[in-house]
């Protein structure tokens, strides 16, 4: 078990409740970060039960279930369910012994699916007037499909207010991830991330363990581990839609995908790479975001302007990279030629505004205090109007803070991040044009910070100017993945 301590102590606290009445839990996360890995740890340590339900009809699943609990239960034939009220009734009276017992229902959504009434009936089944039927099992369940997951406790749901668990499996993130790829070298890592993310399964199930060895193995792997039509990442891009319920219309899902992949971060943009009208995509957008694809940001400066981005990496890359070229790279033989003709797609497309978006997880997340002048409470992008030269500045990293006890939110550093470019003082001198603009209209101060990331590196002049003004902050790979 890798970096999942905080979910392992909330599971197993829930695992050992004191109390006779049956106890409702709730586990999320998208698929492949290891939730049902956790979930089946904990009944083997508690001896519990755990059942994963499979896409079927009602009466299939029924069968499934009766089968599988009596096993548990040790009877010698099978429970004969006709419906849902005696598997659940018969579920919450399996710790007869008196002491707390898990039962885990993984896949959830797939018997919610056959069987719309089952969250009803087990919210009837967790009333105080059916408790006294009941013995102190610790009920958890599990799923991945984000979009009912997520409505299961919200709102007028039949389970909200019924959970003492809500517990979500999240992805790991950069700096968790470099480790757990046990990669040392930062750009290497981050090259890394940005096809794979921090999805656990990845490297395990989906790579057995091919990892990059370093800077001069990262295209060789790419090669042989991401684009070889033999291995299970070649085509995980096009499962991951395909496995939400949700997403019916895939072929429109995905031209959604590829319009953002492509730089079109604006509905009106999305719209006209479609050729659609914006209100057409509201929908699409919409669902997307509620199963984790894609994130939708508010500019850091204009309230009514926004900004969409794909949330999983791997499907940010098959979309730039792998999409244009689907059939050169099921031929086998051809990934080497196709990765050589994507580099500058795959620089521009994928590592650039990757490199952005962990900047800003680091400035949120990683930087300390010292670095920003105060405690950070949003980090976002943003856009900074340029009336006299009649244009805008695309800012990559505004991070707002408070620097005293008043709770004042102020602007404490805006950012410009270059992957693959060695920054020097004209980057300094962009930033300190729109901290400028920013002071005139009262957004920033004298004493807002600069800060240039850079993959590459940094001229000796500015690297000089940084050690002479702690206003100037110089973040590369090195101090992404180990500094603050």
């Amino acid at each position: 078990m890798f970096d999942r301590d905080f979910e392992w102590a909330e599971l197993t606290r829930f695992a050992a409740l004191p109390g006779p009445r049956a106890t409702l839990g709730v586990v999320s996360g998208r698929r492949r970060q290891g939730k049902t890995f956790l979930l089946d740890a904990v009944t083997r340590a508690s001896g519990g039960f755990m059942f994963t339900a499979t896409e079927t009809t009602e009466a299939d699943a029924l069968r499934q279930f009766g089968e599988a609990l009596a096993r548990y239960r040790q009877q010698p034939t099978p429970f004969r369910f006709a419906h849902w009220d005696e598997a659940v009734t018969e579920l919450l009276r399996i710790a007869d012994m008196g002491d707390p017992i898990v039962a885990v229902i993984d896949e959830f959504p797939f018997l919610a699916k056959a069987s719309p009434a089952l969250p009803s009936i087990i919210q009837r089944a967790l009333d105080p007037a059916a408790q006294h039927t009941n013995t102190p099992v610790r009920l958890l369940l599990c799923g991945s499909a984000l979009s009912f997951m997520g409505k299961l406790l919200a709102g007028n749901a039949p389970l909200r207010g019924r959970a003492g668990l809500e517990l979500v499996v999240p992805t790991l993130d950069f700096r968790l991830a470099a480790e757990f790829w046990e990669i040392t070298d930062p750009r290497t890592a981050l090259l890394t991330h940005a096809i794979v993310g921090g999805t656990p399964a990845y490297r395990r199930e989906f790579t057995q363990g091919d990892t990059p060895a370093g800077p001069e193995d990262f295209d060789a792997w790419v090669t042989r581990a991401v684009l070889n039509p033999a291995r299970p990442l070649f085509r995980e891009a096009r499962y991951l839609l395909a496995e939400e319920p949700e997403l019916h219309d895939t072929a429109l899902y995905h031209s959604v995908l590829a319009a953002i992949a492509g730089g079109n971060a604006a509905r009106g943009g999305i719209a006209d790479f479609l050729g659609r009208k914006s209100t057409d995509l509201a929908h699409p957008l919409s669902v997307l975001q509620d199963v984790g694809m894609i994130t939708h940001e508010a500019d850091a400066f204009r309230r009514n302007r926004s900004a969409y981005r794909i949330a999983e990496p791997l499907i940010a890359f098959y979309h730039s990279v792998m999409r244009p070229a689907w059939g050169d790279l099921e031929r086998p033989g051809r990934a080497p030629a196709v990765w050589h003709r994507a580099q500058s797609t795959f620089r521009s497309k994928v590592v650039g505004p990757h490199f952005e978006q962990v900047c800003r997880e680091w400035a949120r997340w990683h930087a300390s205090a010292a670095t920003h002048g105060g405690q950070v409470t949003r980090v976002a992008s943003g856009t900074v109007n340029d009336p006299a030269a009649k244009t805008g500045h695309e800012v990559d990293v505004a991070v707002h803070g408070e620097t005293d006890d008043s709770g004042r939110e102020t602007l404490l550093a805006i950012g410009e991040a270059k992957w693959n470019d060695v920054m020097g003082k004209s980057h300094l001198e962009r930033l300190q044009h729109i901290r400028a603009l920013l002071t005139a209209r009262g957004t920033a101060t004298d004493v807002t910070r600069l800060q240039c990331y850079s993959g590459t590196g940094f001229t000796t002049e500015l690297r000089h100017l940084a050690e002479n003004d702690p206003a100037i902050q110089l973040i590369d790979p090195v101090r992404l993945y180990h500094g603050d």
